[in-house]
């Protein structure tokens, strides 16, 4: 039987592979397979075939419409008329709320994302006896596994 976890790339790691190594399990029965981090920076604008679900036109739309709404407000005052100043102000509303956006996206969480310093993952591959199997689940969870599955072979 084998069983599958992963592990953030820390002590409790080590200290599950070598509490398993204490209740009987060969160190050729543990395999452990870190994960590499990514090296390219994230992209900011979605494709068609990828989407990280953070919206850049939120801002946008709503800044939008509030400037569209003062901007045909005045125009009843001003040469061109409420349309053209309504229209107008839609642009700039839109334009501004988009490089918020956009600026809290490169720079603010950007920032964030840095200062988390979440390494990457270790997945643990062990073959063990299926009497063992339960003893080594145990053993996994009570060292902060991420997740464990079992394979029967």
């Amino acid at each position: 039987m084998q069983l599958i976890s992963t592990f953030e790339n820390n002590a409790f790691l080590e200290i599950a592979i070598s509490m398993l190594e204490k209740k009987g399990l060969k160190k050729e029965n543990i395999f452990a397979v870190p994960l590499d981090n990514r090296t390219e920076e994230r992209m900011v604008f979605d494709t068609i075939h990828r989407s990280d679900g953070t919206s850049l036109i939120d801002i946008g739309m709503a800044l939008g419409t509030a400037f569209s709404v003062v901007g045909a407000s005045v125009g009843f005052k001003l040469a061109w008329g409420p349309i053209y100043w309504g229209l107008i102000g839609a642009f700039i509303g839109f334009m501004i709320g988009f490089a918020i956006r956009l600026v809290t996206e490169l720079v603010i969480k950007k920032k964030r994302r840095v200062l988390k310093g979440k390494q990457s993952e270790v997945v643990l591959i062990i073959d063990c006896e299926e009497s063992q199997a339960e003893l080594v689940e145990n053993i996994l969870w009570n060292h902060y596994a991420l997740g464990v599955a079992k394979v029967k072979e």
